[in-house]
């Protein structure tokens, strides 16, 4: 409305989001190529906005915390700073070093996608997603292929984590960057030399023009006495009466009054962390650890259903497996009984017409026999016949002696025979014995393949139930969440230790595919501050 003031419209905003911690945000507008924040006590139009309509504002973060996982209480406070802190990283507002953008580009997919999953995120999967700074692909020999791969392999160490989870370790890692949450001004200092001032969370710091990541000299919010200005002029006076006092000038009076309202609200900030907290954060506080309390408890009975069904699921696969096998024996089983019946009956037949033969050459031999005995009672009274009688007899004697022989073998080989069909069937015996076996197995496999895979179907009862449960958090239940949170912090110090060794071992694996020409002077800087060893905090306290 057209009478509305600053804070109205504010109000409406944080409304419609549900936002409570109003104190870290603001509606920005641009002016002159300058940027402005609404002013609460303010009527809406009587600010320098522009002219023309639709009037645009932004509703971004104002201020940034000191420790994000402390101060951030509610979800979507913590929602916005994320998507905030990544398009900084991404339109490269906050400097971040190759290795660091691809850990954040991991929690990021996992703050979307949820757990990895190799059947659903296959190859290609973030070729859509803008994920790294272009100064990172551009500074590289690496093709998207490659990159996707290595935010991979640390998207798949993330499973478990819920989006808040994985946005809140985004912010971990990136409030630790030198230039996370830090205002530049360009400023003159007395000399007319040309600074930065860039203001913070921390204090004040002052910078070279093309040095954004260390600061020449701070001064922490708990050691300025006083900050003002007249005109163009800015001073700062030391809590300490033998420092001296630094002035310099900005280019615009509007400049001016932004950098005293970041100051004057970044000290407010900077001042109640270091109170007791308020009524309204306490219960704000208190309410959130319920509904984490009560969230672990939701995603933990969601973890041992899904854990039963697998369960369910692998029994029963594992029965039917076992059902299947068990009717390939029977049937195996079953043609083996075939084969030995038919083999039984083979033999049998074999062995009567064997016999029959061995009775038939004996037969013979005996016929010969006596053809033999009646040509030598033959008298035969010439030399020719007797001659002739001789051979006849002769070859007579040579037929019985192979009659006799084979009768022999015949006799052996129908014995043979029959060892073969007693064993054979000793063979049918228990062919049959162990499919009577195998059909007893069958059916009680088969009942219990029936009450196990009835048990998913079960399940939703199982979640009805759960549903109706009513928890009451109670001191036993805050102070037990409390020593899991001290346990998470213990684990936490030792997990960015291992992170710091991946980052280093991924910085050393893609250091040959670096093209050093494509350097940015930040790069130059952060890797001089990395190879003395400083950090955004140490720096800090070393200029201060």
């Amino acid at each position: 409305q057209v009478k509305w003031k600053g804070k109205d419209l504010f109000d409406l905003v944080c409304r419609t989001l549900g936002l409570r911690e109003t104190w870290f945000f603001g509606l920005q507008y641009t002016i002159k190529d300058t940027v402005a924040w609404l002013k609460m006590d303010k009527k809406v139009l009587d600010h320098d906005v522009p002219t023309e309509e639709p009037v645009t504002f932004h509703f971004l973060a104002k201020f940034y915390p000191e420790n994000a996982e402390e101060e951030l209480v509610q979800e979507i406070t913590q929602h916005l700073f994320f998507l905030q802190v990544k398009k900084q990283i991404l339109d490269e507002k906050i400097y971040c070093p190759p290795e660091a953008s691809v850990l954040l580009a991991s929690y990021a997919v996992q703050a979307k996608y949820g757990d990895y999953d190799p059947n659903v995120h296959k190859r290609g999967f973030l070729a859509q997603e803008e994920l790294l700074p272009k100064r990172v692909i551009n500074l590289y020999q690496m093709t998207p292929e490659m990159w996707e791969e290595r935010i991979t392999a640390w998207y798949a160490e993330h499973r478990g984590r819920a989006r808040d989870e994985a946005e809140m370790e985004y912010l971990k890692i990136a409030q630790d960057l030198e230039m996370y949450g830090v205002n530049y001004f360009a400023i003159r200092n007395k000399k007319g030399t040309e600074l930065l001032l860039g203001v913070d969370a921390l204090g004040l710091h002052i910078y070279d023009p093309d040095n954004r990541l260390t600061p020449k000299i701070s001064f922490p919010w708990n050691e300025i006495r006083n900050i003002s200005y007249s005109d163009k002029e800015f001073t700062i006076k030391p809590l300490d009466k033998k420092i001296d006092v630094f002035k310099f000038n900005s280019s615009k009076l509007r400049v001016n009054k932004l950098i005293l309202q970041l100051c004057i609200g970044n000290h407010d900030l900077f001042m109640r962390r270091r109170k007791a907290d308020s009524l309204e954060v306490q219960q704000m506080k208190a309410q959130a650890r319920e509904e984490k309390a009560r969230k672990q408890m939701e995603r933990q009975r969601l973890a041992r259903e899904k854990q039963m069904r697998e369960e369910a699921e692998r029994t029963r696969d594992e029965l039917e497996r076992r059902l299947m096998q068990l009717k390939e024996e029977a049937t195996m089983a079953n043609e083996a009984l075939m084969r030995s019946e038919e083999t039984a009956d083979l033999l049998a037949e074999k062995a009567q017409i064997t016999e029959e033969e061995a009775k038939l050459l004996a037969q013979k031999a005996a016929e010969a026999e006596q053809e033999m005995q009646r040509i030598k009672a033959t008298a035969i009274r010439t030399e020719e016949e007797k001659r002739l009688m001789e051979q006849k007899v002769l070859e007579a004697e040579m037929l019985a002696l192979k009659m006799a022989e084979e009768s022999e073998r015949r006799a052996k080989e129908a014995d043979q025979l029959k060892q073969d069909l007693q064993e054979a069937r000793e063979s049918e015996r228990r062919a049959k014995q162990k499919l009577l076996e195998i059909t007893s197995k069958s059916s009680y496999t088969q009942s219990m393949n029936s009450s196990t895979t009835a048990l998913p179907t079960d399940l939703p009862s199982f979640n009805l139930i759960s549903e109706s449960l009513s928890f009451d958090f109670k001191d036993t239940d805050m102070k037990r969440l409390s020593m899991e949170i001290e346990k998470e912090k213990v684990e936490y110090m030792e997990k960015s230790k291992h992170l710091q060794e991946q980052l280093n071992e991924l910085k050393t694996e893609i250091e040959a595919l670096k093209l050093k020409e494509r350097e940015t002077t930040l790069d130059i800087l952060h890797n001089e501050n990395a190879s003395r060893g400083n950090s955004k905090h140490n720096t800090i306290k070393k200029v201060s």
